[in-house]
């Protein structure tokens, strides 16, 4: 089991000062002069293909998470808990799912206060180009932000799931003083090869950076563990926009903050230091620090499967720090059936509105608003998102259902791999299953004719460069 951010760090290593208390935690933070005066930039454009075919119609913030929510609402919900709302969302890639998500679900802030959700798409202002990179993105909406006048900019990425009180960051910033801050977390070294690794003084100024580096630098006095960037920053506003100037007018340079900007800022002795996520994570009494990246099919899976612990890490219950969401009106979840063999339940479970189980066992798995799972289904360890229907005798085993699927009575997932695969998209023991596998297309446009106009002779050709095709994604 990955315990990526499980833990804070537990004491300080050799020479560096105990972290701060947890910041204070409630919902809504009247914003004082620190929020007030901050603006944050969301980073929403990316596809995230990790995610296989879930992300082969939406962006990977757009995806769904925990039972209602979108994996956006988590930066969005610390920005407006923490008193920070002004908010500019940068989107790109098959936008309209997140666009439609965020008119319905975030138009509650209140311009006659200087309060506002904007979405950024490219404005191709110099010329007709798309976000090259994160930098790039905040770049293309500099007349954006000097309009706004913050003090501060804070850029937020839009695919972690975590809970974080942004407050205890911007105060760090500022009392330091540091042109840039990072926020930082304490990781198993395995997973650090994956992420951006920072080497601090004692006093948490950052002395070097490693982009995903295969041998990372462990924390001093803790060899299994490495310190990693979040791909959150706080910069002056001046500062930031001269540094994105000048990585705009460099033809070598990527684009990217943690790639290009933030490594040149470092080597040339820019004051950078790293805030320590354990300090401002919201989270309950003797909890671990949580953060995720569900940026594969099999940590999306398991981020989401963790929600049906007894005492899951990350706390959806607490009213102090909600999540705030879009969600349609639906009834309430049904259970129908109490015969032998035919009783509609759910064990360890969350399933939310609009649901009906009838005379099926549902397990460890989370059902999204309006599934349908008909009678003598077994669902075990799985994720179902909205609009699922469930045909009778369907068994099945750690998958993930897209939306608007129709499982046909008797099929089976997750008891042959091998079938598995053939069908469907498997990445680390877990099965992906969309529409368009099943034959069921919901989209208008699609890369060629249904299977079902096709010669027969042509049905396992399509079958073998489908099967490649995924297999090639999961390779990736």
């Amino acid at each position: 089991m990955n315990d990526r951010a499980s833990s804070p760090i537990a004491a300080p290593p050799a020479g560096f000062p105990a972290p701060a208390a947890p910041a204070s935690r409630f919902a809504s933070k009247p914003p004082g002069p620190l929020a007030r005066n901050a603006l944050a930039i969301v980073l929403a454009g990316g596809r995230g293909s990790r995610l296989g075919p879930l992300t082969d119609w939406r962006s990977k913030p757009a995806v769904p998470f925990g039972g209602k929510f979108r994996i956006v609402d988590f930066a969005l919900s610390n920005c407006v808990n923490s008193g920070i709302r002004r908010i500019g969302i940068c989107t790109q890639y098959k936008a309209q799912s997140l666009i439609r998500h965020v008119q319905r679900g975030w138009s509650f802030l209140d311009g006659r206060f200087d309060e506002f959700v904007e979405l950024l798409p490219p404005q191709q202002w110099l010329e007709p180009s798309w976000y090259a990179g994160t930098a790039d993105a905040v770049y293309q909406n500099l007349d954006m932000v000097r309009s706004h006048s913050p003090d501060r900019v804070l850029i937020l990425s839009s695919d972690q799931v975590y809970k974080m009180d942004y407050l205890p960051l911007l105060q760090e910033h500022v009392d330091r003083p540091a042109e840039l801050t990072i926020a930082c977390i304490d990781v198993p070294i395995a997973d650090a090869r994956a992420l951006g690794v920072v080497v601090v003084d004692p006093e948490w100024r950052i002395l070097a950076f490693e982009e995903k580096p295969p041998r990372p630098t462990p924390i001093p006095g803790r060899p299994d563990r490495a310190l990693a960037s979040m791909g959150i920053y706080a910069f002056d506003t001046g500062l930031l926009c001269d540094e994105l100037a000048r990585d705009a007018a460099d033809p070598r340079s990527g684009h990217d903050f943690g790639k290009d900007v933030v490594p040149r800022m470092i080597a040339e002795g820019a004051r950078v230091h790293a805030h320590d996520f354990a300090t401002s994570c919201v989270r309950r009494e003797g909890a671990g620090a949580y953060w995720r990246d569900v940026g594969s099919l099999e940590a999306y899976w398991r981020a989401n499967i963790e929600l049906t612990d007894v005492v899951p890490e990350l706390d959806l219950y607490d009213e102090r720090w909600p999540i705030w969401t879009y969600q349609e009106q639906a009834p309430p979840a049904k259970f129908v059936f109490d015969d032998e063999g035919r009783r509609g339940t759910a064990i360890d479970s969350l399933v939310a509105g609009g649901c009906i189980v009838s005379g099926s066992v549902v397990r460890r798995s989370l059902l999204f608003p309006k599934v349908h799972v008909r009678d003598y289904a077994t669902i075990e360890r799985s994720v179902l998102l909205p609009y699922v229907e469930v045909g009778r005798h369907v068994v099945l085993r750690q998958a993930v259902v897209d939306k608007h699927c129709r499982l046909p009575d008797g099929l089976e997932v997750g008891v042959d791999p091998r079938r598995d695969r053939e069908r469907f998209h498997v990445c680390g023991g877990v099965t992906l299953i969309t529409p368009d596998m099943l034959g069921q297309p919901t989209h208008h446009l699609q890369p060629g004719p249904p299977a079902r106009d096709l010669p027969p002779a042509m049905a396992p050709v399509i079958h073998e460069v489908a099967r490649e095709a995924r297999a090639e994604r999961c390779a990736r």
